[in-house]
Parts: C-alpha cells; sequence; structure tokens
C-alpha cells in the first residue's frame, strides 16, 4: 500500500526533476506507439478475416449470355443443394444499385453503367457447410455454360488469416523491444535521478529510514512514467487514426466490407497498465544496489 508520505515524495521528485521524467515519458511513448500501432493493425485485420469468415455467403456470376431459362434453371438446381439456405438473383442493374446503396452515392464508381457490373445469383451458406461440400458445389457449378465464376470468399479468409498470424508474430516480437526499451529508460532515468537525490537519501538512510522507505518513490515515479508513456501514445494513436480514417477512401471501406475501428479498450487498459507494471519493475531492478549507500 502506498503511504501520503510515499505519493507526496513521489510528486515532489517529479515537478523538481520534470525535464528528466519528461524526456523519459516521451521517449516511452514512441516505443508503446510503435506497439499500438501493429495492434491496430491485427485488430482490424482480425475484424476483416470474421467479417468474411462468416459472411456465409456465396456468389455465382453469370455470362452476358445466359438466358432467363438458364437462370431459373440454375436458381431452382442451387436451391436443392444441401447446406444452401438462400437464393436471391441479382441483374446488372440491382447489381449497381446495391453498390449504390452500399457506398450511399458517394463515390465515382457510382456512375458506372450497369454493363459494368454483372449478374449474379447470391448463395446464403449454412455456416456448418462442411468446406468439402461447398467446394464441390463450386467446382460442378463452374463448369456450367451460364456461369463465368463463382466466388466463395474462402480463399480471402485464408490469406488474412496467415495475414492476421504474421501480424501476432510481429507484434509479439514488437512487444519485447519495448519491454527492453522501457526497462532501459526507466531504469536510467531513475538511476539519474537517484544520483541527484543522493544527499537525501543519505539523510533518509542516517536517521533510520528502511530501504523499502527509501524505494518507494522511486517505484511510484517508475510506474507513473510508464502511465503516461502508454496513455500519451493511445492519444497519439487515437489522433492518427481519426486524421486516417477521416480520409480514407469510400471505395476502399467498400472493397474490405467494414469501417476501421480503434483498439479495443481492454488492449487500450491493458497497454496502460502494462506501463506501469513495467516502469514500477524497471525502477525497482535500477534502485537494487543503489539505494545501499
Amino acid at each position: 500500500m502506498l503511504s501520503g508520505s510515499t505519493t507526496r515524495r513521489a510528486k515532489r521528485g517529479m515537478l523538481r526533476e520534470w525535464r528528466l521524467h519528461a524526456l523519459s515519458v516521451f521517449s516511452l511513448a514512441v516505443a508503446f506507439v510503435c506497439l499500438g500501432a501493429a495492434l491496430l493493425v491485427v485488430a482490424n485485420l482480425r475484424v476483416c478475416e470474421q467479417r468474411w469468415r462468416n459472411a456465409g455467403r456465396a456468389s455465382v456470376f453469370l455470362r452476358d449470355s445466359a438466358s432467363q431459362d438458364d437462370v431459373d434453371a440454375l436458381r431452382a438446381a442451387l436451391a436443392n443443394v444441401p447446406g444452401v439456405t438462400g437464393v436471391r438473383y441479382l441483374s446488372s442493374g440491382e447489381a449497381r444499385a446495391q453498390f449504390a446503396r452500399e457506398l450511399d452515392g458517394k463515390s465515382e464508381l457510382v456512375g458506372l453503367p450497369s454493363e459494368a457490373f454483372p449478374a449474379s445469383i447470391d448463395l446464403d451458406v449454412a455456416q456448418d457447410m462442411p468446406e468439402a461440400d461447398l467446394s464441390d458445389m463450386v467446382a460442378k457449378v463452374k463448369r456450367l455454360s451460364a456461369v463465368d465464376d463463382v466466388e466463395t470468399y474462402q480463399s480471402w479468409t485464408k490469406r488474412l488469416a496467415r495475414l492476421v498470424a504474421g501480424g501476432v508474430t510481429a507484434s509479439g516480437l514488437l512487444a519485447l523491444v519495448v519491454f527492453t526499451a522501457v526497462l532501459a529508460v526507466v531504469g536510467s532515468t531513475m538511476r539519474l535521478v537517484l544520483q541527484r537525490r543522493r544527499t537525501e537519501v543519505e539523510v533518509l538512510k542516517l536517521v533510520g529510514a528502511t530501504d523499502g522507505f527509501v524505494k518507494k518513490p522511486f517505484v511510484l515515479e517508475g510506474a507513473i512514467q510508464g502511465v503516461l508513456g502508454a496513455a500519451g501514445a493511445v492519444a497519439i494513436l487515437g489522433v492518427l487514426f481519426a486524421v486516417v480514417r477521416g480520409r480514407l477512401d469510400a471505395d476502399l471501406a467498400a472493397l474490405v466490407g467494414f469501417e476501421p475501428t480503434f483498439l479495443p479498450w481492454p488492449l487500450v487498459v491493458g497497454m496502460v497498465a502494462l506501463g506501469a507494471v513495467l516502469g514500477a519493475t524497471a525502477a525497482l531492478v535500477s534502485l537494487r544496489k543503489l539505494v545501499a549507500v
């Protein structure tokens, strides 16, 4: 437990050495910005992956030469396939109108003619439909003369899954770098602070103060540095995210199928808590021997 005396001593010490602490907080913020940016990218990639994984749909794109009889026969056949829960036909005009609605008319692509949007049959696919059955259906449908292509979005899901896995690994390695940077920056700062307060520490030791009593304000200062550095990084990321999102092309958002989101609050809280723990740990380790004056 931290006493009022410990808090006051830590506050007085930070105000006295505010330039040194400010430099340390800035350095920590830069390190946490790198980690937070990586986590932000991974979080959005994971959202995109889940969106495509749970799409539960497939699109059968038709050739321009497909007759209405071909379309009706294909719709009836697909409706009887096990695992297919819905079949909807979209003409070129309807596909263009749906695209315009999704973009709220804010894209230049809305002005494209209907011929630029192929007619298609959209399928709702059950989540528990085996991938082998879906692949078999796709292979058979692709062989039909009226069909130009079939998109199940599974290839995109697999690519995104690999990308997310790589991002998680990279974030883990970056986290180790950040941990090392925090320990080094806070440790060096606390050593300098201790040297500047050596006279104060000597007086406390002479009047019978224990090592724990002497260390507590320094450990608290290290924890505060970590908290401020992590919180500052979150604030910087928030500003950068708002700027980037404000300039995000609507066409790109429509293509990926979701709007980018900021870091989930558990990650934000975790980063700040991590900063506090690392800062306190670095201060405690750096003072382990230097307090013995």
